[in-house]
């Protein structure tokens, strides 16, 4: 097929590799991105990097709406002007309206959200996101679904719904094909043009072909072809419960090096140097939208098939306790100096983001953190220098700053949640002196704070052990 007149209605199975990437590259490649989340905006950006033009689709039109006017809400600038100057110049543009984008493009890539309740899995947004393709879409059209899921989901729930609205046949009529997103977003343009190979998996032969022409353009670590699409759903998760049970594994083996006296991290530097030992860090729990809900969504499928993931269930237990483990840190420091008791005490608690270096609070274990201290009478005040709102928090009444002098100030003890830079160049005598010399006890729950416990804090690390102040003797 010739491509000078190509329009909306090309059939993408049956161009060759080199006809779509010529179509990507020229402009004439028109894509739909339904969710406009941190990762979705990055795709969007990516697509219109490489030549595509977008369309951005999400329910949220408050969100659509600022971005519509230039107020891009992401922590990267390269996605923020990329998809500004895109807007300027007409490549890009946001809607609600998702049959409409479908409609009047090539592909669509979906990136919404899967949370995963007491209930099992949210497929809500999926649904709806696929209902909307389905409905909508013609012969030739490519569907690539990117959001992290259970094994089969593609297979089945995905495929039978498109089939079934649009009266054609995956592989045959239309491409579906499942690549799962692998990107930190404040890092998400690197992950995905410089940094990971893309998984790709398609329902059929001719999808995979599709996906290996549109991913080659975008990838530079190359192009990963996986055998099934259940594949590449299992590989995402099983990336993220590797790192939840490795996790796990750091906070109990720190739990006994604080005991014993050693200095975990130590261990880790020692332990490391053996090629086959990958220890991980310790930490004030997991966070995010993505490793404390992928052994969820992989342990729910396998309790559909009979089969109980024991050691992925107790991790992500040992993970889930871990901001009450940090809270105990605290209390037994602040026992042994002498208060036994909340009283009314102050403590602060700094990094409200689930990771340092972005402004994103999803899951975080400040979380529970806050509410245990809540609940033991505590005030508490957070400090974050990338947030500058929580609705939680607010609910709470508990106060959010960007202020750390102010976050600390008349706090008797404060912990270190969030590994944000700014934490790694302070000491605990910068946070008693910013405190007005109130502080007594510092618990780094991320281990990154530099150790000078010299004037009248006890500074605890929750890999380090305890480091009494000079005053203690």
């Amino acid at each position: 097929m010739g491509l000078a007149a190509v329009g909306n209605q090309v059939n993408l199975l049956e161009l060759s590799g080199e006809q779509i990437s010529e179509l990507l590259k020229s402009g004439r490649l028109s894509i739909a991105v339904f969710g406009l989340g941190g990762v979705g905006m990055a795709v969007a950006a990516v697509w219109l990097r490489a030549g595509a033009r977008v369309i951005g689709v999400d329910v949220d039109i408050r969100k659509v709406e600022a971005i519509r006017s230039g107020r891009i809400p992401h922590p990267e600038e390269v996605v923020v002007s990329t998809l500004r100057e895109s807007l300027s110049s007409g490549r890009f543009s946001v809607t609600t309206e998702g049959s409409e984008a479908v409609k009047s493009t090539h592909v669509a890539d979906v990136i919404v959200p899967l949370v995963y309740s007491s209930e099992g899995p949210d497929f809500a947004p999926l649904d709806r996101a696929v209902e909307v393709i389905g409905s909508s879409m013609r012969r030739g059209y490519v569907v690539v679904i990117e959001t992290s899921l259970p094994p089969l989901t593609t297979e089945t729930r995905v495929k039978s719904t498109l089939e079934r609205l649009s009266g054609l046949r995956a592989d045959e009529d239309f491409a579906l094909i499942y690549s799962p997103e692998r990107v930190l977003v404040g890092r998400a343009i690197e992950d995905i043009e410089l940094r990971y190979p893309k998984i790709v998996s398609g329902i059929g032969p001719r999808s995979l072909r599709v996906a290996e022409a549109l991913y080659s353009n975008i990838a530079r670590a190359g192009v990963l072809k996986v055998s099934s699409p259940r594949t590449a759903e299992f590989a995402k998760l099983a990336e993220g419960v590797y790192r939840d049970v490795n996790i796990a594994l750091a906070n109990e083996l720190a739990r006994l090096a604080r005991v014993l006296g050693v200095d975990f991290t130590e261990v880790i530097s020692t332990a490391n140097t053996q090629p086959y030992s990958h220890l991980h860090r310790p930490g004030a729990g997991v966070g995010g939208h993505c490793i404390p809900v992928y052994p969820r969504l992989l342990s729910w499928v396998a309790q559909l098939f009979g089969v109980r993931l024991e050691l992925v269930d107790h991790a992500r237990s040992i993970n889930e306790a871990q901001p009450l483990e940090v809270v105990h840190l605290l209390l037994e420091e602040l026992d042994r100096l002498g208060y036994s008791s909340a009283d009314g005490l102050k403590v602060s608690v700094l990094g409200l983001a689930y990771r340092g270096g972005v402004p994103i609070a999803t899951n975080s274990p400040t979380y529970r953190i806050v509410w245990e201290l809540l609940r033991l009478g505590y005030q508490v005040s957070v400090h974050d220098p990338l947030i500058e709102a929580d609705e939680y928090l607010r609910s709470t009444g508990v106060e959010l700053s960007r202020d750390l002098r102010e976050a600390l100030l008349g706090s008797v003890a404060a912990i270190v949640a969030t590994d944000h830079r700014e934490y790694s160049r302070l000491t605990p005598c910068d946070l008693v002196e910013l405190s007005g010399s109130s502080i007594v006890v510092v618990v780094d729950a991320r281990d990154i704070m530099k150790v000078d416990p010299c004037c009248g804090a006890v500074y605890v690390g929750i890999g380090r052990g305890r480091w009494c102040s000079a005053t203690e003797g």
